[in-house]
């Protein structure tokens, strides 16, 4: 009886010791650092007991660094979504989870079809389900190991996403080539319009220490996709190129390799004189030519998959090729030539500007480029934004996009939010990435969009890519904002698909995330869906654009006027004046509308047809202008203002109701920064209306409340320690 008793009382003990971690795991489950990846168990318990009793048995070939990194996250999401460890298992005598390349499968003949192979490519999967000896199973397969591992990372988001899996036939392969994230990254650990604390880079520790933090990197790029990593700022510092910080970059491509990800760098184009010693960068100088070619080679000696060169020059005070009265095309092609024996690429950005060129900076870029068409080597690529002027909050698409039809053009995104309310504002980038993806350039008649010219379809001879700027830092959440997470999450799934929708990216990231309970899944997905226009509203509604604060790029700035060159002061953009606002891009001004397809210049053209989502981006437009709505443009524009920030309350409101489907860490953390972000839109909304009011001359509209300090106070104030750092990209 005491041995009874005591056997009680040490049940009674071990029980409650683990209610106590139970306890402790739910105060500190989840403070983001595990993103998607998080598996998080399968609260619906008859589904997680369909899937153990699917999943009890897996055959998986290991050995290799990428069918082990396969292997392990297999695993780790099978114990945390479902506590299972699985029987791996030699021989399919048993229903069972398949998971390798066709040759390591021993699959009967026909089970799997040549041709889906095939299609899947180098890096998608196919994941289906089969019979093998009478036994159901399901296969996890791909012509290469990568693309298994893509399979996995597939296959698991169906559980994390409670997805049917008894008749699954999936072919899942990338649309587009080059998926890479750009890291504005400086060898200090700042990150220019970084906003989620330093880099994550650790360039002291480095070869010798491999933090965790760059494994997981990995996984969850590679999860979504991504395939490329540019580890350093654009506005390139020429020491990465030698010998010590290529151990490093070692290092780091070591650790990535596993995971398909290949390493670029930036590099400033002055190397050979800043380390190499020579008199001159010059492009058709043959020692420079020559010294590009031994670097390449000493790159590729350590680096053997290294990807190849990101460059920004002759912009913003970065050097390049026109120095020596070279072209653009003579700078790529000079660097194509030293990477093109060992398969690299170079991505050369076409983000040039001068304030010393006459004419609107929104014009450069293409006036540019556009003459240069055809002149590339086949393994350049030109970056370009999504916009003409900068990433701005909303832009029409690139003129560029229709105008080099034989040139591979690389897309470039911002997840970084620098016109977006940096880490404090929720703002979902989909919907914006969408925008511009899903915009018809007419280039070779109707159905030519961004999407189909930046994925090869009306040139399939070219290469292509897609590039976002990270928006990654050493925060314990990774990017500030725990919706910002999201971005990242997006950008490597539309790189992976255009085609893919925003509102079904952003609910399979909030079931990966939060929850699977459709009452957390629908109202969080319309607030994500709507975001970035609620911030466009409260910062830049009707194609206003560029009126942010000066230098860091925080808090509204549209008095900006001594920014030290004029192309960027807010003034030289919105133009406002006792007549109307905006910047006359039409013919009769600019004529950046010139630029476009006669079909989408005659839209632009016209006041009557122009979105208004453009409006002030095309015309110079009367404040007594009748907007579609009935109203003056100055009220239309004073709603906008009210309706953002207003929208920013409903935000707060609808997330309020959702503590009991969150973690209370990641709750509270998004509360508090909406309450941020809801001052930062009504300073947005009142310094902006306050502002404008000074030209119109015209009341606010009643039933708006009336800002609570005159205009003076806004002007005046200073946001101290704004992070990001100066400089532009």
């Amino acid at each position: 009886m005491r041995k009874l008793m005591r056997a009680s009382g040490l049940l009674k003990r071990f029980i409650f010791f683990i209610g106590l971690l139970t306890i402790a795991g739910s105060a500190y489950a989840d403070n983001g650092y595990k993103l998607w990846l998080g598996y998080h168990a399968i609260a619906d318990k008859k589904l997680a007991a369909q899937y153990v009793q699917q999943l009890r048995y897996v055959k998986i070939t290991t050995g290799s660094a990428t069918l082990n990194a396969a292997r392990e996250e297999l695993l780790t999401g099978f114990e945390g979504m479902l506590a299972l460890k699985p029987q791996i298992v030699e021989k399919t005598d048993y229903p069972a989870l398949l998971v390798g390349v066709p040759s390591s499968l021993n699959l009967p003949k026909n089970t799997i079809s040549q041709s889906e192979i095939q299609q899947a490519g180098d890096e998608g999967y196919l994941i289906k389900s089969v019979s093998v000896n009478n036994k159901k199973c399901i296969v996890i397969t791909g012509q290469t190991e990568i693309g298994v591992l893509h399979g996995v990372f597939g296959f698991l988001k169906l559980l994390q996403t409670q997805q049917a899996i008894s008749a699954l036939n999936i072919l899942e392969y990338p649309r587009i080539m080059y998926r890479v994230l750009d890291h504005w990254d400086n060898l200090n650990r700042t990150v220019e319009r970084g906003y989620a604390g330093s880099s994550i880079w650790n360039w002291h520790k480095l070869p010798g220490y491999i933090d965790q933090r760059y494994i997981d990197y990995a996984r969850a790029s590679a999860s979504v996709g991504i395939n490329g990593s540019v580890v350093n700022n654009v506005n390139a510092n020429a020491l990465m190129l030698t010998p010590d910080y290529l151990e490093k970059v070692k290092a780091l491509a070591n650790t990535f390799r596993p995971y398909g990800i290949k390493v670029y760098l930036s590099v400033k184009f002055s190397s050979p004189i800043e380390i190499g010693g020579l008199k001159t960068a010059d492009p058709l100088d043959p020692q420079v030519k020559k010294w590009w070619n031994d670097k390449a080679d000493e790159i590729y000696r350590s680096i053997p998959d290294f990807g190849g060169f990101l460059v920004k020059a002759n912009s913003e005070g970065q050097p390049g090729p026109q120095a020596y009265k070279r072209s653009h095309g003579d700078g790529a092609n000079m660097l194509a030539d030293a990477l093109s024996p060992h398969n690299g690429i170079v991505m050369w950005r076409a983000f040039v500007y001068d304030n010393n060129v006459p004419d609107d900076r929104a014009k450069q870029a293409y006036n540019e480029f556009k003459p240069l068409d055809g002149q590339f080597k086949k393994n350049v690529i030109i970056q370009v934004k999504n916009g003409a002027i900068d990433f701005q909050p909303r832009e029409p698409f690139h003129p560029l996009f229709e105008a080099m039809p034989n040139t591979p053009l690389m897309i470039e995104f911002q997840l970084t939010q620098e016109y977006l309310g940096f880490s404090t504002n929720l703002v979902y980038e989909a919907p914006l990435f969408k925008e511009c993806l899903e915009s018809d350039t007419y280039a070779m008649g109707k159905g030519s969009t961004v999407a189909n010219i930046i994925t090869g379809k009306l040139n399939p001879k070219l290469i292509t890519g897609m590039a976002g700027v990270a928006n990654i830092g050493s925060d314990v959440n990774w990017c500030g904002h725990p919706f910002a997470q999201s971005n990242w999450y997006a950008f490597g799934r539309l790189a992976w698909n255009p085609a893919q929708s925003s509102a079904t990216i952003a609910a399979d990231w909030l079931k990966m995330n939060f929850s699977n309970q459709p009452a957390f899944v629908a109202p969080m997905t319309r607030i994500m869906l709507q975001s970035r226009e609620n911030t466009v509203n409260y910062m830049t509604p009707l194609g206003l654009h560029h009126i942010m604060g000066v230098n860091t790029h925080y808090g509204p700035g549209p008095w900006v006027d001594n920014a030290g060159r004029p192309d960027w002061n807010a003034t030289y953009y919105h133009k406002a004046d006792s007549a109307g606002i905006g910047f006359d891009r039409s013919s009769t001004g600019s004529n950046a509308v010139g630029q476009y397809q006669p079909q989408v210049r005659d839209l632009f053209e016209n006041l009557a047809t122009c979105p208004e989502a453009y409006l002030l981006w095309f015309h110079h437009v009367k404040w007594s202008y009748k907007m579609r709505s009935g109203k003056t443009l100055w009220d239309e524009m004073v709603h906008h203002y009210y309706m953002g920030a207003d929208s920013v309350k409903q935000m707060q409101l609808t997330w309020n109701k959702m503590a009991r489907y969150v973690d209370k860490e990641q709750f509270q953390s998004v509360k508090q920064l909406m309450a941020v972000q809801y001052d930062e839109a009504t300073s947005w909304r009142n310094s902006c209306v306050l502002y404008f009011q000074t030209f119109s001359k015209r009341p606010i509209p009643e039933g708006y409340e009336k800002p609570a300090h005159p205009l003076s106070y806004y002007i005046n104030r200073k946001y101290l320690q704004a992070p990001g750092i100066g400089g532009n990209q």
